[in-house]
């Protein structure tokens, strides 16, 4: 098996496995995990989504609950959510959960409720190897100005404020801003802009190893699909996009960088098909996830573990 293919590390149910197999196993499941990037339990009998809930406990802790939103999702019972709801004929490109935050989650859980008819994998891409595949020159680049993403809420378009901060009182979020290094400025039609300065480049708190974390090309207009893209542009001037990123200092990222990052990601990502009750595990600092297109009911519950601080 290469380095590529062994993304996610399989692990299969002997018969009847489940909970209490699980439970007996998290030292190797854990390891596995901090050392491939992700692992798929498959073949368990997990019971549904209390039973998925259960193994998150058992292996990560109490789950989290989704914050600073940039996804539509939907709960589904406590702290397990859907996967980002988005139209089935769009693709997700590959990125890492909350990596635009000042903290995030360590460990993400999805679990196979119902598979697709075809496609909608969740692509899985070794950030590891992604940074050793982005040329030296760029990656310098981003150490040295790191990347801005700026976001722009309005009252009728996307994703309201007051979902993504889960409050409708503005003190709570100019301090929620202000605690976690985001700039923010109340816009004239009752919306909101909001700016935060990252790091690309971390090292994993495990290993040490430096991985490319950062939403720097998932945020980018030019990663979206040509119509989505041109429509938001024919819309909004760049400043006033939604979502955008920049180098730190507010420059312009070129796009022949923005492309050979895509490309990066694309070079490193592996795929698996999806079987009901599967459940998939992914160490959130050395797996960027994304997801395919597809066809057929495809439901897919998450949960998130494990905050970084």
């Amino acid at each position: 098996m290469t380095a590529e293919q062994s993304l996610p590390f399989l692990v299969e149910a002997a018969s009847g496995a489940g909970l209490a197999d699980i439970e007996a196993d998290r030292t190797r499941i854990r390891k596995a995990l901090h050392t491939h990037g992700a692992v798929l339990l498959r073949g368990f009998a997990i019971g549904g989504v209390d039973g998925f809930d259960a193994v998150v406990r058992a292996l990560s802790g109490a789950p989290l609950t989704y914050a600073e939103r940039s996804s539509p999702r939907s709960t589904i019972k406590g702290q397990v959510y859907t996967s980002t709801d988005y139209p089935p004929d769009e693709e997700i490109f590959l990125h890492n959960e909350n990596s635009y935050q000042a903290t995030w989650p360590r460990t993400l859980y999805f679990y196979c409720i119902e598979p697709p008819t075809s496609q909608g994998a969740t692509p899985l891409a070794d950030i590891r190897r992604v940074y050793q595949l982005i040329d030296p020159a760029v990656r310098e680049e981003f150490q040295q100005r790191g990347w801005l993403v700026q976001r722009n809420f309005y009252p009728d378009f996307g994703v309201a404020w007051q979902h993504v901060f889960g409050t409708e009182d503005r003190a709570e979020v100019q301090k929620y801003c202000e605690d976690r290094g985001i700039e923010w400025q109340w816009l004239p039609d009752g919306g909101l802009r909001t700016r935060a300065i990252r790091s690309a480049v971390h090292f994993h708190p495990i290993s040490g190893e430096p991985v490319w974390f950062n939403h720097a090309t998932f945020f980018h207009v030019t990663t979206q699909s040509p119509d989505v893209r041109d429509g938001l542009r024919n819309l909004f001037a760049d400043e006033e996009l939604p979502t955008n990123t920049y180098y730190g200092d507010g420059g312009t990222i070129p796009d022949d960088v923005m492309n050979h990052l895509r490309t990066c990601y694309r070079r490193a990502s592996t795929r698996f098909d999806y079987q009901r009750d599967d459940v998939v595990l992914v160490d959130n600092m050395l797996a960027a996830h994304g997801r395919e297109p597809f066809t057929g009911p495809r439901k897919i519950a998450v949960a998130m573990a494990e905050p970084s601080a």
